[in-house]
């Protein structure tokens, strides 16, 4: 969500005429983006924003300004002035009007930067985060994110189809589609336009290749959903799927709001209509009250379902959420142990599955060149490396798998240009 904010605030000040420099030293204004979801990176906010008070000292006529979640929508905004009254604009996430009304204002996007500089761009110009809503409304019980970003809003479908129609006229062939909870989208627009209704529309646009989405909840994933993915042929195989925990108890005291089997069920209808899918999740190890038999119930799921990634984290209470009254009882040695025990099978398992393309043709939608090699993702979204005398950047290609490994794969272009659609 961060990264689709920092695009388009980039975008936006790209658009009059700013200029993006190595060095805060040299810049007139600087903007820090914060993440607060794990403690850890609430931590990181705090001491980013330590570092830029002598910078401030140094340039009193610097504009420093801070967004995203460590402001929030019902965060102490006063609370956080007065602590850190070198910054001249608080910002609460996805909104950063104020800052470009500002800058408009006085004139200065002629002088952004004090030494050369090249014009703001994304890591990737191929591939663009495009967001279509912020909040959430679920409030799992260890979850900051709808106190910080507030309840769903979600964007008009013209304002949506307008971002991807603009960042493919400046050379993307790929979207993907962002928000906490893309099933809930539309929910709260006139008409109550559905993900779905949206895939389709952005579909529409010619120059787009690949259309991607995230996050999903699976309390609210659709079969209306699952089978438009089927039916478009530019949405990729690929889905994220968080699942938290494996056991119905840990689950309702997460607040989820379906139980293992509901998951599952939800699963085979995914792969029943997508074959060859692509299957993602996100696992909590070490909430409070879990015991060892409720953490092997979410370790044999994941044997069961045989993800193609799995994102793991260790428990860490955040203040504010209702999972913070609880006992934080599971200790943090027992936490890691669980922790490693599910990277070593998702090591293996992904391993397997990537192993299975040797020999196989992939289609690629290659991204950039790093130390001599072209680096893409398939539509299943495996990271593919080529050796390529022919700039590939921004190319589709079909590649014949030549070595697979848990984290890539390497192989060999047999067919630049490759038909768009699958």
């Amino acid at each position: 969500m961060n990264d689709g904010d920092s695009l388009r605030l980039a975008e936006e000040l790209s658009a009059r005429g700013f200029r993006q420099v190595d060095t805060p030293d040299d810049a007139t204004v600087v903007v820090l983006n914060t993440c607060v979801v794990r403690q850890s990176a609430e931590n990181r906010a705090y001491g980013r924003l330590n570092s830029l008070k002598p910078l401030k000292r140094r340039h009193p006529d610097m504009l420093i300004a801070v967004m995203g979640c460590l402001v929030g929508v019902s965060g102490d905004e006063a609370g956080l002035a007065a602590r850190y009254p070198f910054v001249d604009m608080w910002l609460p996430p996805s909104r950063f009007e104020a800052l470009l009304e500002r800058l408009d204002t006085q004139a200065t996007a002629n002088a952004m930067g004090r030494a050369p500089a090249s014009p703001l761009s994304p890591a990737s110009p191929v591939a663009r985060y495009v967001t279509i809503m912020t909040g959430c409304n679920n409030f799992c019980s260890y979850c900051i994110v709808p106190y910080r970003r507030g309840r769903e809003r979600s964007r008009p479908v013209h304002e949506v189809l307008g971002e991807c129609q603009r960042v493919a006229r400046l050379g993307a062939r790929e979207v993907t589609l962002l928000g906490q909870n893309v099933d809930s989208y539309g929910a709260d627009l006139p008409g109550q336009p559905s993900l779905a209704a949206l895939l389709r529309a952005v579909h529409e646009i010619e120059a787009l290749r690949r259309i991607r989405f995230l996050t999903n909840h699976p309390k609210d994933m659709s079969q209306e959903l699952i089978e438009t993915v089927a039916g478009l042929p530019k949405v990729c195989e690929h889905i994220e799927l968080p699942l938290q925990s494996g056991n119905d108890e840990i689950l309702r005291r997460m607040n989820r709001h379906y139980t293992a089997e509901q998951y599952l069920d939800l699963i085979q209808r995914i792969r029943h209509s997508l074959p060859g899918v692509a299957l993602a999740t996100d696992v909590i190890v070490g909430f409070p009250g879990e015991n060892e038999q409720q953490f092997l119930d979410t370790y044999r799921l994941l044997e069961q379902v045989r993800f193609d990634a799995v994102h793991v984290a260790c428990y860490s209470p955040r203040p504010g959420t209702a999972a913070a009254q609880l006992a934080d009882d599971v200790p943090a040695e027992e936490k890691e142990r669980r922790r490693q025990l599910i990277e070593r099978l998702q090591e293996r398992v992904v391993g397997e599955i990537n192993r299975a393309l040797v020999g196989k043709e992939v289609e690629v939608l290659f991204e950039d060149q790093v130390r001599g090699k072209w680096r893409g993702r398939t539509r299943t979204n495996k990271l593919t490396f080529v050796n390529s005398d022919i700039p590939l950047a921004g190319r589709l290609a079909m590649v014949k798998v030549e070595w697979a490994g848990p984290w890539s794969m390497r192989g060999q272009v047999v067919a630049a240009d490759a038909p768009a659609f699958r």
